[in-house]
């Protein structure tokens, strides 16, 4: 099937027989008789831009939480629930601050530390990456 596509450019092809489906789909339809090669313009990236120097800087004595997965940021077990922690807020090491959820997984984000939630960086619902800083906690509080 797979060189069906190929040979005759099919964007896709789909065969059913005795109760069995097969699908193959490709990226782009090739049109009959061009050949298989992709072809494309070297993609400019800009330079580098230097780091934004209004930013303020993070003390050092603040604790940077971070996602340890990719997925959503709930701040909430569910949207009418309160949320599990707001700025000011005292916590414990271990204590659930947030939820990620990853392929439909619930993943309840604890603390790695004890002290005082000085700030929350991620809105409600936002899709956070691996490494994304979520929450700065004050240990000294």
């Amino acid at each position: 099937m797979v060189e069906l596509v190929a040979r005759h450019g099919l964007a896709e092809l789909e065969v059913e027989q005795h109760g069995i489906r097969v699908r193959v789909i490709r990226e782009r339809a090739i049109p009959f008789g061009e050949p298989a090669i992709r072809t494309e313009a070297p993609v400019s990236r800009p330079a580098a831009q230097p780091a934004d120097q209004t930013a303020p800087a993070i003390p050092p004595t603040l604790v940077t939480i971070e996602a340890p997965m990719v997925g959503t940021f709930y701040r909430a077990s569910s949207p009418e629930a309160a949320p599990f922690v707001s700025e000011g807020d005292l916590v414990k090491e271990g204590q659930v601050l947030c939820i990620i959820e990853a392929m439909k997984l619930m993943n309840e984000i604890e603390s790695k530390v004890s002290g005082r939630i000085v700030k929350v960086l991620v809105e409600n619902t936002q899709p956070v990456e691996y490494g994304h800083p979520l929450f700065l906690v004050d240990p000294s509080k």
